[in-house]
């Protein structure tokens, strides 16, 4: 659930292939994301689920798998 929503995201703002993500993607080094793309994700992620994400959170965000476990996790704490 999480995992698609993420995807779908990823897809529309970097513009490439399905094929192209893996839950092990890496949205820095293998995509190429900078801060501002990454923050545009979380905020995007933010509004859909109804969550909040702290700065110290989105450091440790690097792979597809642990943004998606990330916010699963805050939407079960809720």
């Amino acid at each position: 659930m999480v995992y698609d929503k993420l995807k779908d995201l990823i897809l529309s703002q970097f513009g490439i292939d399905e094929d192209q993500l893996t839950p092990d993607t890496d949205i820095v080094e293998d995509l190429g994301a900078d801060s501002l793309d990454v923050m545009e994700m979380l905020m995007a992620l933010e509004e859909e689920y109804g969550i909040l994400v702290v700065d110290d959170d989105v450091s440790e965000l690097r792979t597809m798998r642990e943004i998606a476990e990330f916010v699963e996790n805050k939407i079960n704490s809720k």
